[in-house]
């Protein structure tokens, strides 16, 4: 509820002083201005980052950039949507793309930072993919959970593998 309240605050602070700065009228003009183009460029940069998340997924990339510009956009357009000359701007700076790009690298950056297992599957995301399989193992040759060999033991193959393979997606 203080968070409510605070935001009513500042909305009422921020539209009062602009309308005494520039007048009632215009300042009506630039509110409607802002949520038009606004909710014009949300929609524009929603499509794009749609368009890379599924041109991610084509390639078989991770698609860290993609998903999190599509969560940025989508926050832009949730506060655009709210009524208001401060959420209007911040939404605004959330759906350009430059300043989407600054936001996007400092948030997977904190988030790597809490979580480094998504660092690493990043990086490893971004690695060469190669199709392929074993074609050759030896047979009946398998070792138990201590590392003991034997003909019918389960576990892992034994010996060397061929392995056959193609470079799909080389960055």
């Amino acid at each position: 509820m203080p968070f409510v309240l605070l935001y009513l605050v500042v909305e009422i602070v921020a539209v009062v002083a602009l309308g005494s700065w520039i007048g009632a009228l215009p300042t009506l003009l630039v509110l409607l201005a802002g949520s038009v183009l606004g909710l014009w460029l949300a929609r524009r940069e929603g499509l794009r980052a749609a368009q890379a998340l599924a041109d991610a997924a084509r390639n078989r990339r991770v698609a860290t950039s993609e998903t999190t510009d599509g969560m940025l956009v989508a926050a832009g357009g949730l506060l655009i949507f709210v009524p208001g000359l401060v959420t209007d701007v911040l939404g605004l700076l959330l759906v350009l793309p430059p300043t989407r790009a600054l936001v996007r690298r400092r948030l997977v950056a904190s988030t790597e930072r809490r979580h480094p297992d998504l660092r690493t599957a990043r990086i490893r995301g971004e690695g060469q993919v190669i199709d392929a399989e074993v074609v050759d193992v030896q047979p009946g040759a398998r070792t138990d959970a201590r590392g003991h060999a034997g003909p019918g033991t389960p576990g892992r193959p034994v010996g060397p593998m061929v392995i056959e393979g193609t470079v799909v997606d080389g960055h």
